[in-house]
């Protein structure tokens, strides 16, 4: 299987190219893999702006990331669901295509959560942005409920290079095998 190589910290780590519709992206999994996740989040604590009050982080592959983030700084976070729970209440919830899923999903924030969110300032956590579609949903159900994103920090950018966001690295798309552009490139 083809690989694209990176490194975060003391970490490096062979991430396998997948196809994911029409291209194909080095997946970056931080679930289950502490020392990545702790150098990650080691790196964006040294990189969070001042002045931020609360970590917001889509479930579900990021959330460990928030989690070692926020023992580093003591700031709160909080995760924003895909679906939402019984338990909820006064729900608010956003639509976007993730390029991951390739489907529609929703986002949620539980209406408990909303008084911690509503006049803060917030950094939004993530593993991976890409074409940048979950980060505007998300940024337009914050504002939503009343919070102001000041920041984004997330392991990688994927695809077009950005300036908008705080990363630790860059990851290229790929050309999915079964395109008429070629096969992935093995590394």
């Amino acid at each position: 299987m083809p690989t694209h190589r990176v490194t975060v910290g003391d970490q490096t780590r062979d991430l396998p190219i997948v196809s994911v519709g029409p291209v194909s992206v080095a997946l970056l999994n931080l679930l289950g893999d502490a020392p990545l996740t702790e150098a990650a989040a080691a790196a964006l604590a040294a990189r969070l702006p001042p002045g931020i009050e609360v970590l917001v982080t889509p479930e579900v592959k990021a959330v460990p990331l928030a989690h070692a983030l926020a023992v580093r700084t003591g700031l709160p976070y909080v995760v924003v669901r895909k679906t939402e729970k019984p338990y909820m209440v006064d729900a608010v919830r956003s639509t976007v295509r993730s390029i991951t899923t390739g489907v529609l999903q929703d986002l949620v924030i539980d209406g408990a959560d909303v008084p911690r969110l509503r006049g803060r300032a917030v950094a939004i956590v993530d593993d991976v942005v890409s074409t940048g579609g979950t980060l505007r949903a998300l940024g337009g159900l914050l504002a939503e409920v009343g919070a102001t994103v000041c920041a984004t920090l997330v392991v990688f950018t994927e695809g077009d290079e950005r300036d908008d966001i705080v990363s630790l690295g860059h990851l290229p798309l790929y050309p999915s095998p079964a395109s008429p552009e070629g096969t992935v490139p093995a590394t």
